[in-house]
């Protein structure tokens, strides 16, 4: 019972940010009620012998468990959104710096729990120029001045959430530093703040800074070694990137041995293991009579836990590292109390209490990704149990450890597929091979002579030196092991494009290969070939989505298996952040199409094709349209589009092309707005949205000419022109073709201005509904079986995206 009441609660918190029904979001006096019909169905199932009762107790169990855990958690939310930064400000803020920071390039990344803006002190994550100011330091106050800004994601369907990672850490809002000033613990006093002071003066507040210091310490040791892998060194002892070097970073992620850079369990049960070591040989040689009246396993579980507590407040308490804290505690309750050891109940039981403590860890990759396999890791250790060992030689037992190595990584990789699609979009094969030298080079090598180096440096610190010379040899000798892979296999990452449904599948797929035997028949796996059936089936009509790109432009059209892609926005700098890799790939991989039957590149402006550079190596453009020759390959088949063009993407859709004209093409590369390619969409089968008009950045002029050539044009939804800057969309163009709806595709405080207020004023005094991509994030228009458009907004799935004011 206790297994499906944990795995309920888990379940539930697993909604946390989701809109979910009014039902479910119980007040405190539901909440008690609730956890008293559980108390009596737990008493309830003592009682029950018949199979289908208890089958019925547990449902109900569970679902008592779902739903706490789903009011739980988005109650914590809730409290926590109260707090976030709403809008951009200058503002001067009074605050302590509790915590170790982290060295960028060209800044230094500090958190600041901030006294002054609310009620309750709050968490600031904060920028620091390196050239201008000097660090911070831990234990002290100071008075700030400088900019507070909103955290703002681009809220596309597979891109990565900033948002809910800023939601996750409890950082409220992102601070600019300008001006700092430091203050005494008296002038907090002064100030008003005398109850934080106390606050953090108590022994854990006091206890967590020294942990921090000796970071910072044990930072500045390394730095001043004379080694050349410092950033793995110290990434590995403490979990500090600071000196984490990005080509390092990306070899790793190539080999997919990303996790390996992180503290884990095995990094912190090294540590315990070897300080209970040093215990246990001093109690052997000095004083055995011990061990006669406390028995070994009972003596050392206090220092073991301690080690483990210790070291997890080394590195920040980790995801990992609370996950080892909280089964090895339970663990040690379990055989003080000479209760039976069930992996599986440890398991789902330390999950649940770390949720209790941090609902937000749900929201982790790490949480999911760590118990994934630790839950494989269980399910081959039970396999192991039912083997005999006793009975083989050495030379056996070799082969047979080899073997559950080689099959304990490639079920590891199987069973934690879908979990690396859904939080990476991409999968690296060589995994499995990679993971067979570096997780033991690492785990029986590296990480304890890390950890002997960090432990002699408390203690004797030429030994440390000594120590992290070794080590840094190891890590010289793996780093080349992996080039020397790499020169022979060339790992890359490989995007995949699955869908919700072909993920469903596949997940269900993996469950059942790693049941239990005997629970259900194995074949029944071949349900993995049901995504290729069901595709089809699951997608819409017709759906156009202008995507959140911020400042630019990309509107992405699918039909079944037909796809039109309109841009493909652009940073103005893609190699400091690709939107082709960050946004598009992802979008499209959620999407599950790894192929674009057309391209229209309305114009070569770097924030409508900057994207395509990154892309058209990436995936497969069958054709591709623009107002400018392109510098492509030749197995690209390219063409101009111009006015008069229609394509017919299926028999009840047909995009035309309104604009440029053919001679207008000459002068395109020099007046590049105006000549942009104008489409317009036709749904011929659909209700609500039909005709969709998609402007690029087209002027006055290019919207003149085409009421001219188009007097009797319809439009129900317009994407305005130029982001919606006063250059375009004017007043007559925009009385005249009278739209049921208006677009803008513009950036989160973007230096334009777009939307410009004029073109708002124009549309709220003709009455036009008007939606951008700042507020709403992606805007999607998807039409049902029924032939309804109905309008998604990405800002609507998540209670942490629904914001106001983003223009501000």
């Amino acid at each position: 019972m206790i297994q499906i009441i944990c795995a309920g609660w888990i379940f539930g918190i697993s909604f946390l940010g989701k809109n979910i029904h009014p039902f479910f979001q119980l007040s405190t006096i539901s909440f008690y009620l609730f956890a008293t019909l559980l108390v009596v169905e737990f008493v309830i199932h003592l009682r029950i012998s018949n199979n289908y009762l208890r089958l019925m107790n547990a449902l109900f169990a569970c679902a008592i468990a779902t739903v706490l855990g789903m009011s739980f958690s988005n109650h914590q939310l809730l409290e926590r959104l109260k707090y976030r930064v709403e809008k951009t400000d200058d503002v001067e803020i009074v605050v302590a710096v509790n915590s170790l920071n982290q060295l960028k390039p060209e800044t230094i990344q500090q958190q600041l729990v901030v006294l002054n803006q609310f009620e309750k002190p709050i968490i600031w994550n904060s920028s620091l120029k390196i050239e201008q100011h000097e660090a911070l330091e831990i234990g002290q106050y100071y008075r700030l001045q400088g900019k507070v800004s909103p955290i703002h994601s681009y809220a596309t369907l597979g891109v990565f959430d900033i948002e809910q990672w800023y939601i996750q850490q409890n950082w409220m809002g992102n601070f600019q530093i300008k001006a700092v000033e430091k203050l005494s613990e008296q002038d907090i006093k002064t100030l008003g703040y005398t109850a934080y002071v106390k606050q953090n003066q108590s022994f854990l507040a006091k206890f967590k800074r020294w942990v921090e210091l000796q970071r910072l310490d044990i930072r500045h040791f390394i730095q001043k070694q004379p080694i050349q892998h410092k950033g793995l060194t110290l990434a590995l002892l403490t979990g500090d990137e600071s000196f984490l070097n990005k080509q390092i970073e990306a070899q790793f992620q190539r080999f997919g041995m990303s996790h390996l850079l992180a503290i884990s369990g095995p990094h912190v049960l090294i540590f315990a293991c070897m300080m209970c070591w040093l215990i246990h040989q001093i109690i052997q040689k000095y004083c055995p009579q011990i061990y006669l009246k406390i028995p070994k396993q009972y003596l050392l579980i206090f220092p073991f836990l301690s080690c483990v507590f210790l070291y997890c407040a080394y590195v920040g308490f980790e995801i990992p590292a609370l996950r080892t804290l909280l089964v090895t505690l339970l663990a040690s309750v379990w055989i003080l109390f000479k209760f039976p050891i069930k992996a599986l109940t440890l398991l789902l039981l330390s999950a649940s209490l770390l949720l209790i403590f941090d609902p937000f860890s749900i929201l982790s990759a790490a949480f999911w990704l760590s118990y994934g396999a630790c839950f494989v890791l269980l399910r081959i250790y039970q396999t192991i149990q039912e083997q005999n060992f006793e009975s083989r030689n050495i030379t056996e037992k070799v082969i047979q450890a080899l073997k559950i190595l080689v099959e304990s990584q490639w079920k590891i990789f199987v069973a934690l597929f879908p979990l690396m699609i859904i939080f990476f979009k991409q999968i690296a094969w060589i995994t499995p091979l990679s993971n067979l030298f570096a997780i033991p080079f690492i785990g029986l090598i590296i990480v304890p002579l890390d950890v002997l180096a960090g432990m002699s440096y408390f203690l004797f610190e030429p030994l440390s030196q000594l120590f992290f010379q070794i080590n840094n040899l190891c890590i010289a000798l793996l780093l080349s092991i992996m080039n020397g892979i790499y020169a022979i296999l060339s790992p890359q990452l490989i995007p995949i494009a699955m869908n919700f449904w072909m993920m469903l599948c596949v997940i269900l797929s993996f469950i059942i290969l790693f049941l239990p035997q005997g629970l259900v028949p194995k074949f029944w796996a071949a349900i993995c070939l049901l995504p290729f059936i069901l595709s089809e089936n699951t997608k819409h009509p017709f759906e156009l989505s202008i995507l959140d790109v911020g400042q630019g432009q990309s509107i992405f059209i699918q039909a079944q298996n037909h796809t039109v892609m309109v841009d493909t926005g652009g940073y103005y700098d893609e190699e400091k952040f690709s939107v082709g890799q960050q946004i598009i790939q992802p979008f499209l991989s959620v999407k599950g199409f790894r192929t674009v039957s057309h391209l229209f590149l309305t114009h070569l402006d770097q924030d409508h094709s900057g994207a395509f550079s990154y892309l058209k190596n990436k995936l497969n453009f069958e054709q591709v349209y623009s107002n400018e020759q392109l510098d492509i390959s030749p197995s690209f088949k390219f063409e101009y589009c111009q006015k008069g063009q229609v394509f017919h993407i299926n028999p009840h859709i047909k995009i035309e092309v309104l604009s440029p004209k053919a001679e207008q093409l000459a002068v395109a590369k020099f007046d590049k707005n105006e000549n942009s390619c104008v489409l317009y969409v036709q749904v011929l089968n659909a209700k609500n949205y039909q005709n969709y008009l998609l402007m690029g950045d087209a002027g006055w002029q290019t919207e003149y000419e085409i009421l001219q050539a188009y007097p009797n044009l319809k439009v129900d939804v317009l994407v305005l022109g130029h982001h919606g800057s006063q250059h375009s969309s004017s007043y007559a163009f925009l009385e005249k073709i009278r739209p049921k709806m208006a677009i803008v595709s513009a950036g989160f405080n973007n230096r334009y201005g777009h939307p410009s207020a004029i073109v708002e004023t124009r549309l709220n005094e003709l009455n036009i509904p008007f939606l951008s991509t700042i507020e709403n994030g992606t805007i999607q228009f998807s039409q049902n079986k029924k032939g309804d458009i109905y309008i998604n907004k990405e800002r609507d799935q998540r209670l942490w995206l629904k914001r106001n004011n983003l223009r501000s």
